[in-house]
Parts: structure tokens; C-alpha cells; sequence
């Protein structure tokens, strides 16, 4: 017993040192009293952070749009990831490897440099007003708005969804589907009764992964959304760098890490009474 513990110390200390300290101190900062003469006073707690987030309908606003386009981002990585990753898992060699590695390489991109080719895409000049242009039409409002940000946030989080249910779906055995339409079950229905449900862990650690970086993005909030298509990260850098509040921007980014803790616990919840009782557990 204590050669395990002594083998998982580093790992621990590795957790300990990179995350939990990190959160502690972050805490702690959100409780500190903030002057703009004099700055953060580390001397002074109050709890007039958390009253002013919890009083201003503009936080409300900002934190009620990082959840829905944080929550139809998951829903569009979903219906478009499971199929792809349900196709993926039939595929032969040697296209399957290779599919696989078209949807692993984005990974190896930096977010900025997407966002920033996304912008060339859907900027008022982009590649797509221009072809607008060309058949007669008016161009389009694309760049600074929701839908930028969604298409964006899709294509960076659809591996997340992907690589997950693809990893279920290599432990189905293919004989439960034959075996359910040699009994007369349409494909659909198969897909519903049988695949479904047992890919089911799959899909809920693709949504909680999905659903918890979209929530905290930065970068393409930032860069697509712009200054005046605020969400919860933005509102986290502007605190810390434009108006020099660390603790209200300490206050902002707890709030949002409980926010998303609460969801994430639910939906998790949720998901997995479904799944036991579709099991039959």
C-alpha cells in the first residue's frame, strides 16, 4: 500500500502544485478588496465582489450567453460527432486510420491560427462574402456574431466528441446489431435500442468535455466575437488586464468554475440514470 502512494506522490504533487494551489489562490484573491488608487489590498477581505456580481444584470447577461452557445455547441458537436465517429468504427483499413488522422490533425493547430483563418472566412472582405459577391448578392454580417462563434467552436471541439464515442463503440460488438435485425429491427431501431445505450458513456464524456472547454474558452470569443460579443473568459481577461481588478476578475472565474461544476454534475447525473435504466440496472 505504501509503495503505491509513494509511486502516485509525484503525480500527486504534480495535481497538488499545478491545479489545486492555483484554485486556492485564485479563491482567495476573489475575497480580497480591490481600490483603483491603490490596487488589490492582499491585507483586506470583503464579500462586495461577489454581492456586485450577484446584483449587475450585465454578468447575468454574460454568463446566461456562455451557456447556450456553450450548450448548442455540444448539442451540434453531437449530432454531427456520433454518426461521424459511429462511421469511422465501421470503416476498413486503410481508410479508417486515415480519417482518423484528418480529424486528429486540427488538434495540432493552435486555436489562435484557426480563429484567425475562420476570420479570414467570415470577415466582410472573407473568402465567402466575396463569392456572395461574385453571384450578386449582398454580402453578409458573419464575423462578430453568435454564429461565428459556434461554427468555430464546432470545428475545434468536434475531435473531443469524436475520439470518446469512437472509443465506446470499439467495445460493441457487431453481432448484437445482426443479430437484432435478423429479428426483424429496422436500422433506426437498432440504432436506438442497441447502439445507442451502449455507447452511451461515450457520448457523455464527449458532451462534459465539450460543454466545459466551450464555457471556458477564450481565444475565439476573443478574436471572433470581439469586443462588443462578450462571454465569461473575456469578461475574465478585461478584469485582470484592461481594468486591473484581479479580484473581481478572480470572483467572475470562480463563479463560472462553480457554474460549470453544478452543469457538468447534473447533466452527468442525469445522463447516467438514463443509462442504467435503459441497461436494465
Amino acid at each position: 500500500m505504501s509503495r503505491g502512494y509513494l509511486l502516485s506522490a509525484p503525480a500527486l504533487a504534480l495535481f497538488v502544485g499545478l491545479l489545486i494551489v492555483p484554485l486556492g489562490l485564485t479563491l482567495v484573491l476573489s475575497f480580497n478588496l480591490f481600490d483603483y488608487e491603490v490596487g488589490v489590498k492582499s491585507d483586506s477581505y470583503t464579500l462586495a465582489n461577489y454581492a456586485a456580481l450577484l446584483s449587475d444584470g450585465y454578468f447575468y447577461e454574460i454568463f446566461w450567453r456562455t451557456f447556450w452557445i456553450s450548450a448548442l455547441v455540444t448539442l451540434l458537436c453531437v449530432v454531427i460527432g456520433v454518426p461521424e465517429a459511429y462511421i469511422l468504427s465501421r470503416m476498413g483499413t486503410p481508410w479508417r486510420s486515415i480519417f482518423l488522422i484528418l480529424i486528429l490533425t486540427p488538434l495540432l493547430i493552435s486555436v489562435v491560427v484557426r480563429a484567425f483563418g475562420w476570420s479570414l472566412l467570415l470577415g466582410a472582405d472573407g473568402l465567402i462574402n466575396q463569392a456572395i459577391a461574385a453571384l450578386g448578392g449582398r454580402p453578409l454580417k458573419m464575423l462578430y456574431t453568435p454564429f461565428a462563434v459556434i461554427l468555430a467552436l464546432v470545428h475545434v471541439m468536434l475531435p473531443f466528441m469524436i475520439i470518446p464515442v469512437w472509443t465506446s463503440l470499439q467495445k460493441l460488438d457487431p453481432a448484437a446489431e445482426q443479430a437484432a435485425q435478423s429479428l426483424g429491427a429496422s436500422q433506426a431501431k437498432v440504432m436506438r435500442l442497441v447502439v445507442l445505450p451502449q455507447i452511451m458513456p461515450g457520448v457523455l464524456s464527449g458532451t462534459l468535455i465539450v460543454f466545459g472547454l466551450a464555457a471556458s474558452s477564450f481565444a475565439i470569443p476573443g478574436l471572433l466575437g470581439g469586443r462588443r460579443l462578450k462571454m465569461v473568459a473575456t469578461v475574465v481577461y478585461d478584469q485582470y488586464l484592461s481594468e486591473l481588478n484581479w479580484p473581481m476578475g478572480a470572483t467572475i472565474a470562480v463563479a463560472l468554475l462553480l457554474a460549470n461544476l453544478l452543469i457538468m454534475l447534473s447533466w452527468n447525473r442525469l445522463v447516467e440514470g438514463r443509462y442504467k435504466k435503459a441497461l436494465g440496472e
